[in-house]
């Protein structure tokens, strides 16, 4: 039964997870010098800001040098710039531990800790001593140690293994074997000599480049304070991804540690955290023009893509489209008539509807443009230079035909799962009783009154979140979702009645009146009454079988064709690197830390009209609209508008700032990443990308192309005025000249 429901799972690991390729070193390649490129564009990798854009950064206004922004031996920026929770960027801002993200990265752990009587996400909250500090369960905040480049090492590794094992039965096995062998040296011994660490290794320019990657990881984390919703998400859906903004997007929590100054799991017995390095933060204030740089962990780009894969993407962000907006409607609608759910749906809703939005805007980009256009362009010009000269045409003439086969080749297959897993693997249904399976022994006779209550600890915070009539109504539209939009090749089988026939309603109906997996007290009671025997035999199981056989059945062309893909994209990046040897390069995001530069900077996005570089609190009152829940403003915020109460946090003019916008390349991850000046001190926190340029994570668009920031100085102001929490401004090393 397990296996039904891990199916989904087992299946976007085998995605990612191919046989080793080979490993090829391009050391040389990697080895420009960007002096000459005063570029916005660019998520640079921190180990070569030296090598690529020492001179660059300087030209362009910082004054900082590389080694005092990344550097392995010494205290650095780096050092107070921390991966937040797995998905987001974070920064310390004191010598105690403080950290400051934004509200939509805190969301999830500001909704975990929030209920009716004490909604969070509503209300907003502030500790105003350390006692008062929540603890957040599973939260996490990740402190880069250091980066090493071991592709030359993996490549030797391969290079001696295919020497030793030539003309061997299962040759290439041994090979990777080998290499993996190598893997794990390098790993154990980076974990060894650095206690307290997590080590990795990652690929990059589609595995065409491996490094080793230590991490400090600290997992007692304590929630300090957020601003309200209606400070931190104004303007929710409406003003996702657009410009101009008003949005106080930023919350706080406090890393703690054991008396060393270690990880540690959370104890009331820890302590703040010290951190090697916090950043100073700036009152003085931004001008057009002014140069910023944005440290962080930018998650995901595909510049390497070819127009084949850009075509293939848009296909399935359609489905995901189509298939969100049925799920996240009925969400809201239930959000909106009890608040009850409106806590337990914040974060479900808020994390769907950002990617749903996104590829509505990717789509109109990608046509206003021309993105796909400009690809086919390149690639027709790559080609020429291929076959030009016999030796590249042997070795890349085929790279291009073979990744657009790929493509073909898993079309059908993968439409099919992408609508399995934005549809029916969406009903909750499935999560509650593939954590309790999940937590259960993996043999019946070990089964135990201990392993239930186990199974039934790991479900409780799922229940927590959970309306079981939400789901219900979820589960007969995305039901309904994928009868409408799968072929009868790919419907559900063995179902009580004909798949493309049945009354879906009373279905869902019966499988929700009859599983135990809709409650804790349904579940205790099956069990009471038949057993841990009893709830392997619920009816959810006879629909996870169904869907099993599905994925079962298009998993073969998958599998086989994405390992080809693979092959073909990184043949083809090492065509790219070559072709464009001399020109600066950087690899695509993958949750790792980067460095990205430009300037403070308007942008036109159409003909005669001009969008100013900055926002004020003027039109956060011009925007409210008491009606409706996106844009009510809260009444202590007016009070402190209209009397002009700004403190040390307003401009020369008098006016509040809240937001600007610069021309720094980011992409998701980098939300709340610290925006920086010349000198590295903060003055803003990147929360969004603008919604002409929504193909930035294709193609960067450098007149359309901006970074939206919340301005610190609106996030001093809210945490100090509006919060009442200044003793933590105290502790702060704040810059005003």
């Amino acid at each position: 039964m397990w296996a039904s429901f891990c199916i989904f799972a087992i299946l976007r690991n085998s995605l990612m997870n191919n046989n080793m390729k080979k490993i090829l070193c391009f050391i040389t390649a990697l080895g420009v010098f960007a002096s000459s490129l005063w570029a916005d564009e660019g998520m640079w990798m921190l180990p070569l800001l030296q090598k690529m854009n020492g001179k660059a950064i300087s030209q362009a206004g910082c004054r900082l040098t590389p080694e005092q922004i990344y550097s392995i031996n010494h205290s650095s920026l780096k050092d107070a710039i921390v991966q937040f929770g797995g998905g987001c960027t974070g920064e310390i801002i004191s010598g105690e531990g403080l950290l400051v993200t934004n509200h939509h990265c805190g969301y999830g752990s500001i909704q975990k800790l929030s209920s009716v009587e004490h909604d969070y996400l509503a209300d907003g909250y502030w500790a105003m001593n350390r006692s008062e500090e929540l603890p957040v369960e599973g939260l996490t905040v990740t402190f880069l140690e250091y980066m090493e480049d071991v592709t030359e090492i993996l490549e030797k590794a391969e290079k001696k293994a295919r020497k030793e094992h030539k003309g061997k039965e299962d040759f290439e096995i041994l090979v990777a074997e080998a290499v993996q062998a190598e893997y794990n040296r390098i790993i154990e011994e980076a974990e060894n000599n650095n206690p307290h660490c997590e080590a990795n290794i990652v690929p990059f320019y589609n595995n065409n480049v491996y490094y080793l990657i230590v991490d400090k990881v600290y997992n007692d984390v304590r929630f300090v304070g957020a601003p309200p919703s209606s400070i931190g998400k104004f303007g929710a859906d409406t003003d996702n991804w657009m410009w101009p903004r008003h949005t106080g997007d930023f919350s706080m929590f406090r890393v703690y540690a054991d008396k060393d100054n270690n990880p540690a799991p959370y104890s009331p017995d820890n302590v703040p955290y010290t951190p090697k390095q916090h950043l100073k933060i700036s009152l003085k204030g931004i001008n057009e023009g002014d140069y910023t740089m944005i440290m962080g962990y930018p998650g995901r780009t595909t510049r390497f893509q070819t127009s084949p894969e850009l075509q293939f993407q848009l296909e399935q962000n359609d489905i995901r489209i189509a298939a969100r907006t049925v799920r996240q409607n009925i969400m809201m609608e239930d959000m909106l008539a009890d608040p009850k759910v409106k806590i337990q749906y914040a974060s479900k809703y808020s994390g769907s509807s950002n990617g749903w939005k996104k590829w509505q805007g990717m789509k109109l980009a990608f046509d206003k443009l021309n993105i796909i256009g400009r690809a086919e362009k390149e690639e027709a010009e790559f080609t020429r230079w291929v076959n030009s000269n016999k030796k590249r045409s042997e070795k890349y003439g085929t790279a291009l035909a073979d990744l657009n086969a790929s493509i073909d080749g898993m079309r059908d297959a993968y439409n099919v799962y992408t609508t399995l897993s934005e549809s029916i693997a969406r009903i909750e249904l499935f999560s509650i009783a593939q954590t309790f399976i999940g937590s259960l022994p993996s043999i019946e006779g070990n089964d135990t009154t201990a392993a239930f209550e186990e199974a039934l600890l790991a479900t409780s915070e799922l229940f927590k979140d959970y309306s079981v009539e939400t789901d219900r109504k979820i589960a007969k539209a995305l039901l309904e979702f994928y009868r409408d939009n799968s072929t009868p090749e790919y419907y559900l089988q063995e179902l009580p009645e004909d798949f493309s026939t049945m009354d879906i309603d009373a279905y869902v109906d019966n499988l929700f009146d009859s599983s135990a997996f809709t409650s804790e007290d349904k579940i205790a009671a099956v069990y009471n009454e038949k057993g841990l025997a009893g709830l392997r035999k619920d009816p959810v199981f006879s629909l996870a079988k169904s869907i099993s056989k599905i994925v079962t059945k298009i998993f073969p062309a998958i599998r086989t064709y994405q390992g080809s893909l693979d092959e073909a994209r990184q043949k083809y990046t090492e065509g790219l690197l070559e072709w464009k040897k001399g020109q600066p390069s950087y690899p695509d995001a993958n949750f790792t830390m980067r460095l990205t530069y430009g300037s403070v900077k308007s942008y036109s996005p159409k003909d005669a009209v001009i969008y100013r570089y900055y926002t004020t609190l003027d039109g956060v009152m011009e925007k409210e609209d008491p009606n409706n829940w996106e844009f009510v403003v809260p009444a202590k915020l007016k009070e402190l508008y209209n009397g002009k109460d700004f403190g040390q946090y307003a401009m020369a003019d008098g006016k509040m700032p809240v937001a600007f916008l610069s021309n720094n390349d980011i992409t998701g991850g980098n939300s709340g990443s610290p925006v920086l000046n010349a000198d590295g001190e903060l003055i803003g926190l990147a929360f969004d990308g603008n919604w002409e340029s929504m193909s930035s994570d294709v193609m960067f668009e450098p007149d359309l192309q901006r970074c939206i920031n919340v301005d610190i100085r609106y996030v001093l102001f809210i945490v100090d005025k509006f919060g009442g929490a200044g003793y933590l401004i105290d502790e702060m090393d704040i810059v005003t000249d």
